[in-house]
C-alpha cells in the first residue's frame, strides 16, 4: 500500500503540498488530477525516490517494482521491438546471465536461468511485445525499425510500451493519451482494467477517467484529496461536498455575526461583561473557514464573427498530398455556418493532411478549393505553438494584430484565458505548454474567424480548460473541424463525423461508439489479409499434425496445469476480496475483533492453499518442459 504521512513539499518557493495524508491500496487504478502546476508530476517524482517532502513522509512497500514513462528518448539504431522489450529489465537481465553461462559452459547456470526465464513468462515475450505494440498503433514492419527513424510522438508510444511490458507491481503514467489516436485509446483502456498491479495515472481526459480509474485523487489548495469511484462519481461527490461546506459556512457567520451583534451592545456594560464575555468564547470556537473558494477556472467565449457568408469554402474531387505522394482523392465538402464536423481516422490516414487542405497551408494537386470573399479561417494546430515569439509577451502579440486597440481593452480581453496583471506582460518563453495553448487559442479568438479548424486542440490543456473550451466551441457560431482524441470534445461540439480512411474522406453514419466497432472490423480484415501462401498452408498441416501428436502425450500434465491454475486463480481472488475487507478501518474496532480474527484465519489458510498449488504447478510445468524436450529430439532425428 502507498501511505504519505502529513507530507508538505515545496518547489521554487511555492507550497504544493501542505500537510496532506494519502492512502492507495494494492490493484487500485487512481486517477490523479487538478489544474497544471499543482503538484501531480512532483507527486509523480516523489514515489520514485527522486524528491523528498521537506517534511512528513511517503511510505511504499520497498520490493514493489516501479514503471513510469520516460520522457526522452535517444535516437538508437536498436530496433523499435527490441527497445520495448528492454522495459523488462528482469527479462534482460536473466538474458545476460544466461549468455554468461552460456559463455562459460556452466549448465547448472544454465539450466537455472531457464526455469527463471520460464516463470517470468520469457520464452513469448517477443509476441506478447508484437502484440501490445500492435495495439499501440505500430504496423509489423515498423517493429524492426530503428528507434532513430521515429518521430517524437511516435518515440513516446515506444517509451510507453516499456513501461505496459515492464511487468510493474506500481505503473506511473502521465498524461498516457497525449501522443494516441482514438483507436490507440480504446486499446490502452481495455489493457489497463486488466491490469493487475496499481495504477497512478495523471490525465485531462474525462472518458478515459471514467473508463480506467477506481479512485480518484484530487489535488486542491494544496491538499490531497481522496475520492472512491470514477471521474464522473468524483464530480457529484465533490459538487455534494462543497455545498454541504459553503452551507455549514453560511450557518457559522449568521451565528456569528448573531453573537457579535449581543458583544457589540453589552460588551461595556457591567451587568452584562460576563454574557458579552462568554458570547467571545463562543464566537471563537465557531469554524473559522474561509468561503469554499473553487479553483480559478478560465471562461471564455468567441466572439461573434463580423460575416457568415455561405458557402464559406468548397472542396471538389480534391487531391491531397506531399511532393509526388498522393495522401486523399477526391474529397467533396462543402462547409457552411453552422457546420459542426469531427474528423474520425487511424493514425497517418490523413485527418492533419485534410486540416491543412482546408486551411491553405497545402495546394490541392488536383480538383478545386473555392473560398468564399469573406472568409476567416481560425487555425489551431499543435506546431503553431512553435510559431510564438518567445521574446514577446501575450500583450504585445496581441498588439501586433490590432495596433488601434487600447491597452485596456487587450488586457480585459486577455484577462479571460488567465492573463491577468503582470502575466499578460511576462514573456511567452518560460510559459507551460497550456499557456502557450491558451495564447494561441486567444490569437485565433481575437480575430473573430468564421471558420475555425482544430487539430488536436486539448493536448497540454487541464481538465477546467478543456471544459471551458467545451462551453465555449457549444457557443460558436461559425463553423467548426475538429480533429481530436478528446472523445468527450467530440461528442459534445461536433454534429456528424467524417470517416478518413483508404486515401478517402467521406461521410460516417455512426457515432464513435459505431467508430469503435469500425475499428475493430479493420483489425480483423488486417489479420484475414495476413493468410499464408499455399506451401505455407502445407508446412503448417505438417506441423499442426505433429503438434497435435505431441498434445495427445502431453494431455495429462497439461490438465494439471489447467486445473493448479484454474485453483491459483481461484484463490488469488479470494485473497484479493479478504484485502479488500481488511482495508475497511472499521474492522479494527474491539466490536469486530471476531470478525477480524475470522477473516485473518481465512488468509492465512488461502496462503497455504496457494503455495501448496503453486508448487503443484510448477512440478507439472517441469515434468511438461522435459517431455517436450524428448519429443522435439526425437522428431529431429
Amino acid at each position: 500500500m502507498i501511505r504519505a504521512e502529513a507530507i508538505t513539499l515545496l518547489r521554487g518557493g511555492d507550497v504544493l503540498f501542505e500537510d496532506s495524508d494519502l492512502q492507495v491500496f494494492p490493484g487500485h487504478r487512481v486517477g490523479l488530477v487538478g489544474r497544471n502546476g499543482c503538484g501531480k508530476s512532483s507527486l509523480f517524482a516523489m514515489l520514485r525516490g527522486e524528491l523528498s517532502a521537506d517534511s512528513g513522509n511517503i511510505h511504499l512497500p520497498a520490493d514493489w517494482r516501479i514503471a513510469s514513462v520516460a520522457q526522452n528518448t535517444p535516437a538508437l539504431d536498436k530496433s523499435a521491438i527490441d527497445y520495448v522489450m528492454d522495459g523488462d529489465a528482469e527479462f534482460r537481465q536473466l538474458e545476460a546471465q544466461l549468455a554468461k553461462a552460456e559463455a562459460d559452459n556452466n549448465g547448472e547456470a544454465i539450466a537455472h536461468c531457464h526455469d527463471k526465464l520460464a516463470a517470468i513468462g520469457a520464452y513469448d515475450i517477443q509476441p506478447r511485445t508484437a502484440s501490445l505494440m500492435a495495439g499501440l498503433g505500430f504496423t509489423q514492419q515498423q517493429l524492426q525499425q530503428p528507434v532513430k527513424a521515429f518521430s517524437g510522438g511516435w518515440r513516446m508510444r515506444l517509451n510507453l510500451a516499456q513501461v505496459l511490458i515492464a511487468r510493474a507491481d506500481l505503473m506511473l503514467l502521465d498524461e498516457p493519451t497525449n501522443h494516441l489516436d482514438v483507436d490507440a485509446i480504446f486499446w490502452l483502456e481495455s489493457w489497463l482494467k486488466q491490469y493487475d498491479g496499481t495504477l497512478l495515472l495523471i490525465s485531462h481526459d474525462r472518458d478515459f477517467l471514467d473508463s480506467v480509474t477506481t479512485d480518484i485523487v484530487h489535488i486542491e489548495h494544496k491538499k490531497l484529496n481522496s475520492y472512491r469511484g470514477n471521474y464522473s462519481q468524483f464530480e457529484r461527490q465533490r459538487a455534494e461536498h462543497m455545498a454541504q461546506q459553503q452551507s455549514e459556512y453560511e450557518k457559522a457567520q449568521v451565528m456569528r455575526q448573531h453573537l457579535q451583534a449581543y458583544v457589540d451592545r453589552f460588551r461595556y456594560k457591567a451587568s452584562k461583561a460576563k454574557q458579552a464575555q462568554s458570547r467571545l468564547k463562543a464566537i471563537e470556537k465557531l469554524p473559522n473557514q474561509a468561503p469554499l473558494r473553487a479553483e480559478s477556472g478560465i471562461d471564455f467565449h468567441f466572439l461573434t464573427p463580423e460575416k457568415l457568408p455561405n458557402p464559406l469554402l468548397t472542396l471538389r474531387d480534391a487531391k491531397a498530398g506531399y511532393g509526388d505522394t498522393t495522401i486523399l482523392e477526391k474529397i467533396k465538402l462543402n462547409l457552411v455556418p453552422g457546420t459542426r464536423l469531427g474528423l474520425l481516422g487511424r493514425n497517418g490516414a490523413g485527418k492533419s493532411t485534410l486540416i491543412k487542405l482546408l486551411a491553405g497551408e497545402l495546394k490541392p494537386m488536383a480538383g478545386e478549393r473555392l473560398v468564399n470573399p469573406g472568409l476567416s479561417i481560425g487555425y489551431f494546430a499543435q506546431h503553431q505553438l512553435e510559431t510564438l515569439d518567445l521574446a514577446a509577451s501575450a500583450l504585445l502579440h496581441l498588439q501586433r494584430i490590432d495596433k488601434q486597440a487600447s491597452e485596456q481593452k487587450l488586457r480585459d480581453f486577455l484577462g479571460n484565458f488567465g492573463f491577468s496583471g503582470d502575466q499578460a506582460t511576462r514573456s511567452v518563453e518560460p510559459m507551460s505548454g497550456g499557456e502557450k495553448a491558451r495564447l494561441a487559442l486567444a490569437l485565433i479568438i481575437y480575430q473573430r474567424p468564421n471558420l475555425l479548424l482544430l487539430d488536436e486542440p486539448t493536448n497540454h490543456l487541464d481538465l477546467g480548460l478543456r471544459d471551458a473550451l467545451v462551453a465555449a466551441l457549444q457557443e460558436y457560431e461559425g463553423a467548426l473541424i475538429v480533429v481530436s482524441h478528446d472523445r468527450h470534445l467530440l461528442r459534445t461540439t461536433v454534429d456528424e463525423f467524417c470517416l478518413v480512411a483508404d486515401g478517402k474522406a467521406e461521410t460516417f453514419d455512426g457515432d464513435l461508439e459505431a467508430y469503435h466497432d469500425w475499428l475493430q472490423q479493420q483489425a480483423a480484415n488486417d489479420k484475414r489479409s495476413e493468410q499464408p501462401t499455399t506451401r505455407q498452408r502445407d508446412d503448417r498441416k505438417q506441423q499442426k499434425r505433429k503438434e497435435a501428436e505431441a498434445r495427445q502425450k502431453t494431455k495429462p500434465l497439461r490438465q494439471q496445469i489447467e486445473k493448479a491454475e484454474k485453483s491459483i486463480h481461484t484463490l488469488e481472488l479470494k485473497l484479493a476480496d479478504i484485502h479488500e475487507q481488511l482495508s475497511d478501518s472499521s474492522l479494527y474496532e474491539d466490536a469486530n475483533k471476531a470478525k477480524l480474527q475470522k477473516l485473518l484465519d481465512q488468509q492465512a489458510q488461502a496462503q497455504k492453499d496457494l503455495q501448496q498449488q503453486e508448487s503443484a504447478w510448477m512440478i507439472a510445468e517441469e515434468e511438461l518442459a522435459e517431455l517436450t524436450e524428448e519429443l522435439q529430439q526425437t522428431e529431429d532425428k
